[in-house]
């Protein structure tokens, strides 16, 4: 299953240089990196990434993630995947920069 995490450009930049994150600074108080599934991207991104531009979102396959991927309760009793370590530029399957418009101008199948 692929889950999907939205980085802003800043942030992306410096996974690309460094090769690993511990993601946004809201990912770093909370202590783990905020993943979505794809029914849950469009919330996310009104919720925490409304009318920005530049945005970049990556996906990882959550098999891959192993045992630190963890499936905890947010936001309306949903479960959302959260990774207990550092992302790395190898977790990722691949990248793009999201359009104005959001996910219903990009194909998030099996890319």
């Amino acid at each position: 299953m692929r889950v999907y995490k939205v980085f802003r450009g800043g942030e992306w930049s410096e996974l690309d240089r460094a090769g690993e994150t511990e993601g946004s600074p809201d990912d770093q108080r909370d202590g783990f990196v905020h993943f979505s599934t794809r029914e849950q991207l469009g919330a996310t991104l009104e919720r925490h990434f409304k009318g920005e531009d530049g945005l970049i979102l990556a996906a990882c396959e959550s098999d891959d993630l192993g045992d630190d991927l963890k499936w905890e309760e947010g936001r309306d009793g949903d479960s959302f995947p959260h990774l207990h370590r550092r992302l790395t530029r190898d977790d990722i399957v691949w990248h793009q920069e999201l359009p104005r418009g959001g996910i219903d101008k990009i194909t998030l199948g099996d890319q």
